[in-house]
């Protein structure tokens, strides 16, 4: 009953590997955005992030960060001393 289960197993797998079509052809899946989609949400999320950044320190009074300031700060976290 064991080698007929692993004989199975072994089939579904061979089949798998030497199948021409990938499982998401088999399934019909399609990503639901866009790549492009993606990197804009990612610019428009960033972009309200800093600003309701920007909004906490004019409050406390503090000068505004840029998109450059921020990124200097990541590299710098990142790579330190370059």
């Amino acid at each position: 009953m064991a080698a007929l289960f692993v004989g199975f197993l072994a089939w579904i797998v061979l089949l798998g590997l030497r199948s021409p079509r990938s499982g998401a052809d088999v399934l019909g899946w399609r990503p639901t955005r866009s790549p492009e989609t993606e990197a804009e949400n990612d610019a428009d999320d960033l972009d309200q992030m800093l600003e309701a950044a920007n909004r906490l320190r004019r409050r406390r009074g503090a000068p505004e960060r840029t998109h450059e300031d921020v990124a200097d700060a990541v590299r710098e976290d990142r790579w330190p001393g370059s």
